[in-house]
């Protein structure tokens, strides 16, 4: 099969042609329609991720239709429309059983733990656990937006946030987990305020919800921005994009109990931000993590898509194939794009 192979962290990787791959006997193999680039795949390639062996086939959000099934497989069959969590969980273990898959202590992710979705297959193992199906009218491109940046963002909101009509919620940071955050609060009845560095990406969150955008470079203390104009700070705000600044400005701009949520991966040097404990404490917030959602869940998160409360076809940026990955995800930390780019020819 055709794919892209990093060979070196760092390096710029290369479309080679490599072994097709075959499922375990829980598993099953999915030929890739459409597959999108995220910052994780960046990540990824940078060796931020101590799950990568190289040589390494990355990506990681993707929708197609199952090729081959192993024999201990009972729910999904070849020619199946499918997609899948970013995290993939083995369905026994302690988390398991509570439900908690998205914690799973013997987790895989595709393009992480194994070789991942730039390619024209890939695997999934305990299949039965992990895999979706989609709806037959749904197509391949706006199911692969879900996998990651979209699911992320509905478990941050919903499970973990618990948003409800007439909160303020506050996301910083605009790319596909924080516009998808922002559609989902405001289909909510929440309050979104938008903060960004992009005039471009604060005028796509306007039109995906947001009744308040705060451009981060020209706002000289965005906690106290929000605090004012919601009269006392968010109820929940999120870091959707996983720095220090955004981190911190996140649980500053809270009200008294609020919940900060960081949902944007914080790695290497932006491992341990200044956690501002005194306000943690003295205001009782919380601060959650979340990360990825579990399988079962897709259900809710479809019901709404189903019924029109939740577009998620409108955070596609560009489509593009699969020898243009490359590019997308080596300038993934510095591009300006808007919306979600998704592969959709191999």
């Amino acid at each position: 099969m055709k794919a892209v192979l990093i060979e070196q962290f760092s390096q710029r990787p290369t479309i080679q042609q490599v072994a097709d791959p075959t499922p375990n006997n829980h598993g099953v193999v999915i030929r890739v329609k459409a597959t999108g680039v995220c910052r994780s795949d960046w990540h990824c390639w940078q060796g931020h991720d101590t799950d990568v062996v190289l040589p390494h086939v990355p990506g990681h959000e993707f929708a197609g239709i199952v090729e081959a099934v192993g024999k201990d497989v009972s729910k999904f069959k070849v020619g199946d429309r499918v997609t899948v969590p970013f995290i993939n969980a083995c369905g026994n273990c302690n988390e398991c059983h509570s439900g908690n898959h998205q914690v799973c202590g013997n987790q895989t992710q595709p393009g992480f733990t194994h070789w991942g979705s730039f390619a024209e297959y890939t695997t999934i193992d305990h299949a039965d656990v992990n895999l979706v199906t989609l709806p037959e009218h749904m197509d391949f491109t706006t199911a692969a937006s879900l996998g990651c940046r979209f699911v992320t963002a509905f478990r941050a909101v919903v499970d973990q946030g618990g948003v409800t009509a007439g909160q303020w919620v506050a996301v910083h940071g605009c790319g596909g987990v924080g516009l998808s955050a922002i559609m989902i609060a405001s289909a909510a009845g929440a309050n979104v305020i938008a903060v960004d560095i992009a005039e471009d990406k604060l005028a796509l969150a306007k039109s995906l919800g947001a009744v308040i955008t705060l451009n981060a470079n020209t706002t000289d203390d965005v906690a106290a921005a929000i605090k004012e104009v919601t009269n006392g700070g968010a109820h929940v705000s999120l870091d959707a994009l996983g720095h220090p600044v955004t981190c911190v400005n996140s649980i500053n701009c809270l009200r008294k109990l609020g919940k900060h949520i960081q949902v944007g991966l914080l790695l290497a040097e932006h491992a341990t931000p200044p956690i501002p404990m005194d306000n943690v404490v003295a205001n009782e917030l919380q601060i959650l993590g979340s990360h990825g959602m579990q399988a079962f869940r897709y259900n809710a998160m479809m019901a709404l898509i189903l019924s029109g409360k939740l577009q998620p076809e409108k955070l596609l940026g560009k489509t593009i194939a699969l020898e243009d990955a490359i590019d997308a995800m080596v300038d993934m930390d510095t591009s300006t794009s808007v919306g979600v780019t998704v592969v959709t020819h191999f």
